[in-house]
Parts: structure tokens; C-alpha cells; sequence
């Protein structure tokens, strides 16, 4: 009985073979639910493009970055973020998932004769191209995203110098220029709603192409001075031809839907009920101390005061210590020899010794509910809102590059208007513009002619957008951050590690380019490959050490 079974099985295998081979695998394979790549509208992939390039960016200024450049800093989980031990632990894998995205965009753009979606795709590709040069150094650039074509040179790509990354770059932002010159009315495709930063105008995405480019021209302003120059001249002499965000209504800024935490602002008490990755992200003493010194308005947008302030009396008996209200009143017995604050406002210190129990936490193991440092304003606990956008672009930056570049004697006009500016730009954008004359007006504020101040207002107004001031600081050494007791070098760092499956798959090339790293005093044992050896954009400069 089983063996005629058997058989019975093998003549219905020999028979559905036969029957199926006679059938296109091609047509077998296909998706009937799915859309074909051969002609599907870019518009269906654009919408992630722009939506997974505004939460990888807010994901480094809202997260470990806020930590480098001491925005914030973390009570728990915090070797990353407050101590920069990363460990090779960081990916540029997202990143590359976006721009291979994107370049089915860009490729659907000129099959379908699409300017429109080219421009938009060619400012995308910089975008991202810049972001993985600037955080690492040499990339894949030229020979990257060619996977699918098979062979070692497309499999294991080469990695571009830093330099020539830049000014692929800058290549692509001109050309997009042109791309995006036209009327919306003159384009024959539309994007509509798939555009989630504006919407399918094809005028704010020029401005944004151009503003770009005055951000790499000033990247690169330290190693290439005249080439600088001459990029920064020509876009802002030229303001027809070359159209920038001045407005805070043209920044480039993404809102988030809120729908689940996927597409929620990151860190959210909304689909996190324990509210444990809000809690854990604290202010930082370096942020809140140079708010509070020059009065700055923004300080309530971004954060809580304290829950229980500290009031330490020295005429209360020996032994007090009683809470009445949102005050904690102390005898100063109590606090001898301890480290405490008593602002309204207080943040953590920098990677400090003895993890975060700081300003008389009641209870170590319990730090993430200190009462007595300031958390994040409430704002953050949500999944969207008008303020929780991710910032890729705004008026403010464009402002203050402006204002360094008139420093540099540049001609783009008058460095201090462009200086207040942006300063105004940025209290607009946070809801506190009618503070400005009296902000303006005040010490550490009124304009004093130095880079120094210029880049500490750009630090400030880079708030959740860290990213962009870290790079700054390696360029300027401004702000003059100093790094933690507990922080793995005595230095902040300046670039991301070559992550470890990179260094393993892609080895002669991964190697090729760290080779070109400068290794400096700090990269200690970690080698040329180190978060303190100097890629290309730092090399011969003297900064930020």
C-alpha cells in the first residue's frame, strides 16, 4: 500500500513539473498585487525617500549628536550618547537603502521625462551623499548602488575621496538648479502629496538645491578657500539664477504623522507607555547654562523646569530637609561637600563620574526621575506636533552662513544683518519672535563681529538638527566644548568609526581609505580607523583641535 502511494506521489510531481514548465517564470513571479518596477510612477517611492531621509536625520540630532554636542545628555543607556563609546557600533546601511531608493526615482525620472522628479532626486542623492561623507569620510559614491549589475567592482565598490564626494555634490545641486527652474505649471508630472517637505513646488525644492550648496561651499571653506568663495559669490549675487531659503516658510522640514511609532517623532511617550526613552534624555549643563546666562527665550520652548527646585537657607535649623510644594528646602549642612544647583533650569554635566544621580537625586538607581534636573518640555512626549518636525534645512543656518562667509570678507552682504537674521529666524521658528529686540539687545547677543559668536548662535538654533553643528565645530572649534570626565577621549570626537561588516566584506577598500585617515594623539588604540583621526574636510586646519 505505501509503495503504490509512492508512486501515485511521484506520477502527480512529474506531472505538475511538466504542466508548470511549460510556463513563463517570468510570468509565474510576478507580484499580481504588486506594482512593476519597469513603469511604476516615482512618485510611489519618492514619499519614502523623503520620509526615511527625515527620520535618519533627526535620529543623529535628536539622539547620540545631541550628546556630542551637549544639547542633551542621557541619565541611562548613555556610553554613546554622553561618552562617545561607540564602538564601530554606527551603519551608513540605512543611509545607502535611501539613495538605491532614489536612484529609482531619478532612473523613473528620465524614463518618463520627468524634470520635476529628477531635480527633486538629485537634491535627495546630495543630501544623503553629504551626510555619509561628512560623517565618516571616504565613500562609496561613485560605484555605489550598482549591486544589481553583478561583478566584484559593483559588489565591492571603491570609495571616493572625500574631496571629490563634495564636489559631485556640488555638481549635482547646479544641475538640479536648472532642473527645478521651471513653473510648477510647466511640469508635466506632478508629485503632489508624495512630497512631504513641500508639497510638489518646484520652487522651494531650487531654493533648497542652492541653499545645499552654500552649506558644502562653507564645508569645504577651510581646504578650499577660492573654490569656496567663488560658489558662495555666484549663488548669492545671482538670486534670480539662484534662488535660497531666507524665509523660515521655505525651510525644509518635515512633520511627523503620528499614525504609529514608526512614523512618530522619536523617543515619544505616545507609543512608548513607560515613557522610559523620554525620560532618559535630560538637558545638558553646557546648553542650559549658556541659555540661561544670555536669557534666552528658546530655553522654555525646549525644556522643563525643574520639578522641586532646590532652596538651600541658611536659616533653617541644622538637619533640614523637607519638601513643601515644588521647593526642596535644605539647611546647608546638608549640601556640604555635594555639587548642587538651585536654578530653575538645570542640566546634567558632561559625561560626569558616578553615573547620573546629579543635584541631590533622591535615590541613585532612580536617576531618570530626578526631580531636581530638568527634563525635556512636554512637547517631546508626543508623536507629532507644530513644533516636532525633522530640520534638514532651515533660514536660520542659511543666515549664519552668510554671516560667516561677509566675515571672511566675502561679498554677500553685510555680516551683522545677516547675523540678526538669523537669530530672528530661529526665535520665529520656535514661537518666540516678539522676545527678539530685548534678546538682540543683550550681553553674549549683540553682535560682536567674531565667528565665534555666529557659530554659538548656530549651535543653539541647531536644536534637534545637531548634526549640522557638530560638523561646524570641526570646522571652527565652536563651540568650545570640552568633553566629560567619562567621556572615552579628553576630546570630542570627529567622525564615525568604518563600521565592522564594511571593514569584513569590502576589506581592500575599507582599509584603502582609512589608510587616508589622519591619525592624531587621540586615536590612541583604535588606529587610523578611529572616531578622532581626521578625515579630509579637518586635515592641515588645526581644528577643533
Amino acid at each position: 500500500m505505501k509503495i503504490k502511494n509512492f508512486k501515485s506521489t511521484c506520477l502527480v510531481l512529474l506531472f505538475s513539473c511538466t504542466v508548470f514548465s511549460c510556463k513563463d517564470l517570468t510570468v509565474l513571479n510576478e507580484n499580481p498585487n504588486g506594482v512593476n518596477p519597469a513603469n511604476a510612477n516615482p512618485n510611489l517611492v519618492l514619499s519614502t525617500v523623503l520620509t526615511e531621509s527625515g527620520k535618519a536625520f533627526v535620529n543623529l540630532g535628536y539622539q547620540d549628536i545631541a550628546g556630542v554636542m551637549q544639547h542633551t545628555q542621557k541619565d541611562g543607556w548613555s556610553s554613546g550618547h554622553n561618552e562617545y563609546d561607540w564602538g564601530g557600533s554606527q551603519s551608513w546601511a540605512g543611509y545607502y537603502d535611501i539613495l538605491r531608493n532614489n536612484q529609482y526615482v531619478y532612473d523613473r525620472a528620465i524614463a518618463t521625462n520627468s524634470e520635476l522628479h529628477q531635480g527633486i532626486a538629485l537634491v535627495m542623492k546630495s543630501m544623503m551623499f553629504g551626510l555619509i561623507t561628512d560623517l565618516w569620510g571616504d565613500a562609496p559614491y561613485t560605484s555605489a548602488l550598482k549591486g544589481a549589475d553583478g561583478g566584484a567592482a559593483n559588489t565591492f565598490p571603491s570609495y571616493d575621496s572625500q574631496e571629490s564626494i563634495y564636489t559631485g555634490i556640488l555638481a549635482d545641486l547646479e544641475k538640479a538648479n536648472t532642473l527645478l527652474s521651471k513653473n510648477a505649471t510647466d511640469y508635466p508630472v506632478t508629485v503632489g502629496t508624495a512630497d512631504v517637505y513641500y508639497g510638489g513646488a518646484p520652487a522651494k525644492w531650487r531654493k533648497l538645491a542652492n541653499s545645499l550648496a552654500l552649506r558644502y561651499y562653507m564645508r569645504i571653506s577651510s581646504k578650499k578657500p577660492d573654490v569656496a568663495k567663488a560658489g558662495i559669490e555666484k549663488i548669492v549675487g545671482n538670486a534670480t539664477q539662484y534662488p535660497i531659503i531666507t524665509a523660515i516658510a521655505d525651510d525644509c522640514a518635515m512633520p511627523f504623522a503620528g499614525n504609529s511609532n514608526d512614523d512618530s517623532w522619536p523617543a515619544n511617550a505616545i507609543y512608548d507607555a513607560s515613557e522610559s526613552n523620554y525620560r532618559r534624555i535630560k538637558m545638558a549643563a553646557t546648553f542650559v547654562d549658556r541659555l540661561l546666562a544670555i536669557k534666552d527665550p528658546r530655553l522654555g520652548v525646549w525644556a522643563n523646569k525643574v520639578k522641586i527646585q532646590l532652596v538651600v537657607d541658611p536659616s533653617l535649623p541644622k538637619g533640614t530637609d523637607k519638601i513643601d510644594g515644588n521647593k526642596r528646602y535644605l539647611s546647608p549642612d546638608k549640601v556640604a561637600g555635594k555639587e548642587y544647583n538651585t536654578n530653575e533650569y538645570v542640566g546634567l554635566p558632561t559625561a560626569m563620574v558616578g553615573g547620573a544621580a546629579y543635584n541631590l537625586s533622591p535615590t541613585a538607581e532612580q536617576a531618570a526621575n530626578n526631580p531636581h534636573v530638568s527634563w525635556l518640555n512636554d512637547i517631546y512626549k508626543q508623536a507629532k506636533g507644530t513644533l516636532l518636525k525633522s530640520r534638514l534645512m532651515s533660514a536660520a543656518e542659511i543666515r549664519f552662513i552668510l554671516a560667516e562667509a561677509a566675515l571672511k570678507g566675502w561679498a554677500v552682504g553685510d555680516a551683522k544683518t545677516h547675523y540678526e537674521a538669523g537669530v530672528k529666524a530661529s526665535l520665529d521658528t520656535w514661537g518666540v519672535g516678539s522676545s527678539y529686540a530685548t534678546y538682540i539687545a543683550g550681553d553674549g547677543v549683540k553682535y560682536d563681529g567674531t565667528v565665534k559668536q555666529i557659530i554659538e548662535q548656530k549651535w543653539i538654533s541647531s536644536w534637534t538638527a545637531a548634526q549640522e553643528a557638530w560638523f561646524d565645530y570641526r570646522r571652527t572649534g565652536f563651540p568650545a566644548l570640552v568633553a566629560g570626565p567619562q567621556a572615552k577621549r579628553k576630546v570630542l570626537p570627529v567622525r564615525f568609526f568604518y563600521m565592522l561588516d564594511e571593514r569584513n566584506l569590502n576589506k581592500v577598500n575599507a582599509e584603502s581609505a582609512m589608510s587616508k585617515l589622519e591619525q592624531t594623539e587621540f586615536s590612541a588604540a583604535d588606529g587610523k580607523n578611529s572616531p578622532w583621526s581626521k578625515p579630509w574636510v579637518a586635515q592641515g586646519t588645526s581644528k577643533p583641535w
